[in-house]
């Protein structure tokens, strides 16, 4: 069998179900190298299993990690090295940071982080950073974020950005969408122009995923359950995604958001630049990360 030499190696988050496991099983039809992240070991199994035994061409492999817990998207990306250094591999062409969260009520994680801020925003932030390092050689490397076109309207209250104390759910993930296409914006800014990386924020649309029935309020899952009904099968919002990947030449587009593959201006809070220096000030104290122009 002759080796595709156009393979390419990529990272997809919340890999197990919904969007992330459209993205995945789209990259496999493709013959490209893998790793999932997920948070149940049964699932990632699982899905390792069905992948392996469907795509024999591509490189394979699933990570256990709860990424709303810093030293376990810390343990990820350790993973994905000794991964990437097990098949020989020296570089990362894309990460996607797709795993997201909805809590109907306020809940805190361990290191106090309010649970929609710290999966949503704080982990792609800070998994993107970690890897940067295999990403930087790859001559062509994306970093994909899932927004959502709920970032519209959003503003971040800097005086609370956590919103501890007088928490809305909805405004939580409105807010951490908002991030999600204000981090890109940033990190675009901080790589510069002559990177080899580049960021885009994509919106998937309303998809039929689990994601607001896993609420812990039955009256928030009724309301997922009957709206997302209204919503594409996950497959089709992941080829938009998966066309960032492989197809789109984002530095001629100079784009930051993106749906269906296809350029769209973001709320204009997401751009200004002031505020997303900010963010990533924030964002850095509360994971340790350096503040260096490029990280």
């Amino acid at each position: 069998m002759i080796e595709n030499t156009n393979k390419k190696t990529y990272v997809i988050t919340g890999a197990t179900s919904g969007i992330g496991l459209a993205i995945m099983e789209g990259l496999a039809e493709k013959e490209m190298n893998l790793i999932g992240i997920g948070r149940s070991p049964e699932l990632c199994k699982r899905r390792q299993e069905l992948f392996r035994g469907k795509y024999p061409q591509g490189k394979m492999k699933y990570i256990v990690a709860d990424l709303s817990l810093q030293p376990e998207v810390r343990n990820a990306a350790v993973l994905i090295g000794e991964t990437l250094n097990g098949w020989k591999l020296k570089t990362l062409d894309g990460l996607v940071n797709n795993a997201g969260t909805f809590t109907f009520w306020q809940t805190l994680t361990p290191e106090g982080f309010e649970t929609q801020w710290a999966v949503n925003h704080l982990a792609p932030f800070l998994l993107t950073h970690l890897l940067l390092p295999w990403l930087k050689k790859s001559s062509n490397a994306r970093v994909i974020a899932i927004s959502s076109g709920s970032h519209y309207g959003a503003k971040l209250d800097w005086s609370n950005i956590q919103q501890l104390g007088r928490y809305n759910p909805l405004k939580a993930y409105k807010q951490s969408k908002l991030a999600n296409v204000l981090f890109t914006a940033e990190l675009n800014r901080r790589l510069g122009s002559d990177s080899s990386i580049q960021g885009a924020a994509a919106d998937p649309g309303l998809v039929n995923t689990e994601i607001g029935g896993k609420s812990q309020s039955r009256l928030a899952k009724r309301i997922w359950d009957h709206r997302r009904r209204k919503g594409i099968p996950p497959a089709q919002s992941a080829a938009g995604i998966i066309k960032l990947l492989v197809e789109v030449d984002l530095k001629a587009q100079s784009a930051v958001y993106w749906k269906d593959g296809i350029p769209k201006i973001p709320d204009p809070f997401a751009l200004n630049e002031d505020y997303g220096r900010r963010l990533w000030e924030i964002s850095a104290q509360m994971t340790g990360v350096s503040l260096q122009k490029d990280s």
